[in-house]
Order: C-alpha cells, then sequence, then structure tokens
C-alpha cells in the first residue's frame, strides 16, 4: 500500500495541511527538518531532504489553484522518509519532469513520482500529487 491509498496518518506520520502560498514554504522546511533529525538523519540528508521538500512543494504552489490547501505528510521509517505532497490544481498539465526544478527535485532524492488525478466532484479540478523518498546518508539500517 502506498501513502497515497492511506486515508489518515499512522504512527509517526505527520500531516500538515497549509494554504497553498510560498509564505508557507519556510514551515515544510522546518518540519521536513525536525522529522529528519528525530530520524537521526546525517547533515547531508537532513539539508537534502529540506531542499527537496522545498522545491516539491513550490512546484506544487506554482501549480495550485487560488485559495487551496497544500497537503504534505511524512512517513519517517528506519533510515528513510517518505514524503507526499497534494494540491488542488484548475488544470492537468502536470508533472514537467523536463523542468529545472524536477532534475533539482530528482537528484536530492533517492525516488521521487508524481501524478495529476481528478479531484472529486466538489470542489472539482484536479489533484497534484508529488510523492518522494530520502533515505539517511549515514547508511543506518
Amino acid at each position: 500500500m502506498t501513502m497515497s491509498d492511506q486515508a489518515q496518518p499512522a504512527g509517526d506520520e505527520i500531516e500538515v495541511r497549509v494554504a497553498a502560498d510560498p509564505a508557507q514554504l519556510p514551515v515544510l522546511r522546518a518540519i521536513a527538518s525536525v522529522v529528519a533529525m528525530r530520524q537521526d538523519f546525517d547533515l547531508d540528508a537532513i539539508a537534502d531532504l529540506k531542499m527537496a521538500v522545498d522545491e516539491a512543494c513550490s512546484m506544487l504552489v506554482l501549480n495550485a489553484a487560488k485559495g487551496s490547501i497544500l497537503s504534505c505528510r511524512f512517513q519517517p521509517a528506519k533510515a528513510e522518509i517518505r514524503v507526499l505532497a497534494t494540491a488542488l490544481s484548475d488544470n492537468d498539465e502536470w508533472p514537467d519532469t523536463g523542468s529545472f526544478g524536477w532534475h533539482v527535485l530528482s537528484t536530492l532524492t533517492d525516488t521521487v513520482d508524481a501524478s495529476v488525478a481528478p479531484a472529486s466532484a466538489d470542489p472539482g479540478g484536479f489533484t497534484l500529487r508529488i510523492e518522494l523518498s530520502k533515505r539517511n546518508g549515514l547508511g543506518h539500517e
């Protein structure tokens, strides 16, 4: 089961919902940093995760419908953190995997995937999703 199949966070998962606004990005970076520190990630992996969350959420904010919510779920594991970020959009032109931002995101993470799907009838539109994972550089298993 992927994180996107789950309705509610469980265990050590943390889900944050903020306005899809660039002013909220520092909050999400700070949460990514704290989650990585709690998992005893090394400094390089913490920095990479913070930048990856910033880039993924920036991409979503740029494509989000006005007044929509950005949801970011952090799922820590023993030596890996998975992040699922979603936002509502007015269009389905997603993702641009040839963009510089996508290249940065791919470089900073161990895995990254993005998709778009029709949103529920109310409010309509499309759900944009980025799911990524980052492993600890220390190799703790």
